[in-house]
């Protein structure tokens, strides 16, 4: 079964966005009305967010996106700041017809997020970060250390390029992401995996994309102000925030902050779904209750 096809099982429909000078594809599922936008971390893609999406889908109208560079959506060479996601991101809103979302992010996506809600705190009615990423500046010294960087994040193997779709498919078997191999991460394994015109396999993901990314996180702060709509964080056990040094940044600028601790990894969504889910829901819940309440 291919991505495409597991669609309808998943009650969600895929489409895209043609603007001027980028394609945005995106899933959607809108049985409930209360909007939830989902924005998957570096060099995965939408389908991540399969089961969460499945969870809200009787109570929210949830999109997730294929942010630029990733998935489906278009791949330029060059445009991979906050500010040009941030540009996708409100087209994105407008053409949904959304004034504000609830808005669940992971990694380096809540970075961005976190921009988002600082520039146009209107847009942003909650936020989720799933184990953030990149939240500070990095220092500018880490320029000439990108390729060695880049060898180190072992989610950045599945690039490849693959003389066989099976020598990807055992590549990713040994990343956090995709231990345990459920339906789940395999069909957002897939859904990030394409054959190259050249015959050889790689992740839909492009070294570009790559590079504008962690140039742009050189320059660009998610917090340096205080922000006061209700956040949760997401604290897997085996993730990337587990002291409270690693806390101590989002206690500081967040002044409605929740800390929820996971079971899983970095990528507890894919991991530890039935978790994860309960966590989201317990959370969104909370934030329709006074609109039901009034």
């Amino acid at each position: 079964m291919t991505p495409a096809d597991s669609l309808p099982q998943l009650h969600a429909q895929r489409h895209t966005l043609k603007l001027p000078h980028i394609h945005l594809s995106y899933i959607e599922w809108l049985q409930g009305d209360e909007p939830v936008l989902f924005l998957h971390g570096l060099a995965d893609n939408a389908m991540v967010w399969a089961s969460a999406g499945e969870c809200l889908r009787d109570r929210y109208h949830s999109v997730a996106l294929d942010l630029r560079g990733h998935g489906d959506s278009s791949k330029p060479e060059q445009g991979y700041s906050c500010t040009d996601v941030i540009t996708d991101l409100n087209a994105l809103m407008q053409h949904l017809g959304w004034t504000s979302a609830h808005v669940v992010a992971h990694s380096w996506a809540a970075k961005v997020a976190l921009v988002w809600a600082r520039q146009q705190p209107d847009r942003v009615r909650s936020l989720v970060l799933v184990d953030p990423a990149f939240i500070n500046k990095m220092p500018g010294w880490m320029r000439l250390t990108f390729p060695l960087f880049y060898r180190v994040l072992s989610f950045l193997r599945t690039i490849g390029p693959f003389e066989t779709y099976e020598q990807a498919e055992a590549q990713a078997k040994q990343l956090k992401q995709y231990r345990g191999w459920s339906p789940l991460q395999q069909l957002a394994f897939q859904s990030g995996t394409e054959q190259k015109p050249n015959g050889q396999w790689g992740s839909k993901f492009v070294v570009q994309a790559r590079d504008g990314v962690f140039e742009d996180v050189l320059s660009v702060a998610a917090l340096t102000q205080s922000l006061d709509l209700p956040i949760l964080l997401i604290q897997p056990e085996l993730g990337l925030n587990r002291t409270s040094r690693h806390l101590q940044p989002y206690r500081r600028y967040l002044t409605n902050l929740t800390i929820q601790k996971v079971v899983g990894n970095h990528w507890c969504f894919l991991g530890e779904p039935a978790a994860f889910n309960q966590a989201i829901v317990t959370f969104l819940d909370r934030q329709r209750q006074p609109q039901i309440e009034g």
